[in-house]
């Protein structure tokens, strides 16, 4: 039987919040994780820049300006985007999981993420109206995803977690075809931006992509914070949480909905990029042992192995390129397989 790690209380004057030592200090770990993956990430590249270049730049200090140029324009950027579509999907893969109570039960799986795909590539192929567009477009297709997918797994007015799942699943396998057939309509510019896009990439990022998906986690990070304590309680169990006066599918609908533009925005920058919301709670929940919703430490998590997978990108051989959501999809088919013969 697994122990949860225990709970520290800090007080200032009649104001107090209870904390996990543990979480603090792996939240920490992962932060500098992080950090530190992003340093290595932007000195790599066809133009190498050295750690005393990146630290003059970073201080402020005079740098080359093709240095200069290379970090505000190609690196940045990219860095970034990766940190917070990684965090933007770790934290809506905790919420989801959360929601379900299933390991599977994250956005990529159960079909949220391909109606935010779809909703993009109808502003890719159709209207072209850029990337605030394909933001837009991306939310408001993973919204009526998700409201599809809700209310379909309604049962005697209230969710049903298998239910959730197995729809989601029928619904996102839809709409994989509906996008299949967007493609060929789509004129043959169009359709191989499409395809790419598919692919999932943090190739040529722009500070839009990063503004995006920042601006988003500035918003709805604080929100599922706030509900992390009643989908704890909810999770215990339905009638408890109601007991203890927890408005059950009030506060689901608000964190699923938060939840859903996370992943919804993150899409929209990067494309549909798998496995990072299945694996980044569930690594968090083993690590930390506490068994309360880990929105900020799976954020972390989150934003770690997508920086991991672009690093590995680069890295690749024969100076291949490969697209970063096609990577993470295969190490995630593996940990899915793993997941599904290990828990029943």
């Amino acid at each position: 039987m697994k122990t949860q790690t225990p709970l520290s209380v800090y007080r200032i004057g009649s104001f107090s919040w209870q904390y996990s030592s543990r979480v603090a200090w792996v939240s920490t770990l992962l932060f500098v994780l992080v950090a530190a993956l992003g340093g290595v990430a932007l000195t790599m590249g066809k133009f190498p820049i050295s750690y005393t270049s990146l630290g003059n730049f970073l201080m402020g200090e005079e740098t080359s300006r093709i240095t200069e140029r290379i970090l505000m324009h190609i690196r940045l950027p990219r860095m970034l985007t990766a940190v917070f579509v990684g965090a933007s999907l770790g934290a809506a893969g905790a919420v989801f999981q959360s929601i379900s109570r299933n390991p599977l039960g994250s956005p990529d799986v159960i079909g949220f993420t391909t109606g935010a795909a779809t909703g993009a590539l109808v502003n890719i192929i159709l209207l072209n109206n850029g990337v605030l567009g394909v933001a837009l477009c991306a939310i408001l297709g993973g919204m009526i995803t998700a409201v599809v997918v809700y209310f379909l797994s309604l049962d005697k007015r209230q969710i049903s977690s298998y239910r959730m799942i197995l729809i989601g699943i029928g619904v996102g396998a839809i709409l994989a075809a509906l996008n299949g057939l967007m493609l060929v309509w789509g004129d043959i510019d169009s359709a191989i931006t499409a395809n790419l896009w598919l692919s999932g990439s943090l190739n040529a990022r722009k500070w839009s992509d990063v503004a995006s998906v920042g601006f988003g986690l500035l918003i709805c990070i604080p929100v599922l914070k706030w509900s992390v304590r009643s989908l704890s309680l909810i999770e215990m169990g339905e009638d408890i949480a109601a007991q203890l006066g927890v408005a059950i599918e009030r506060m689901r609908a608000i964190s699923l909905f938060a939840a859903v533009i996370l992943a919804a925005l993150a899409t929209g920058a990067a494309g549909p990029i798998a496995f990072i919301a299945l694996a980044a709670p569930q690594l968090v929940r083993r690590v930390t042992r506490h068994h309360s919703v880990p929105v900020v430490s799976a954020a972390l998590m989150g934003a770690l192995l997508l920086l991991l997978a672009d690093l590995l990108t680069q890295w690749a051989p024969l100076n291949l390129t490969l697209p970063i959501g096609q990577v993470t999809g295969i190490v995630g088919g593996i940990y899915l397989i793993w997941l599904l013969t290990r828990t029943r």
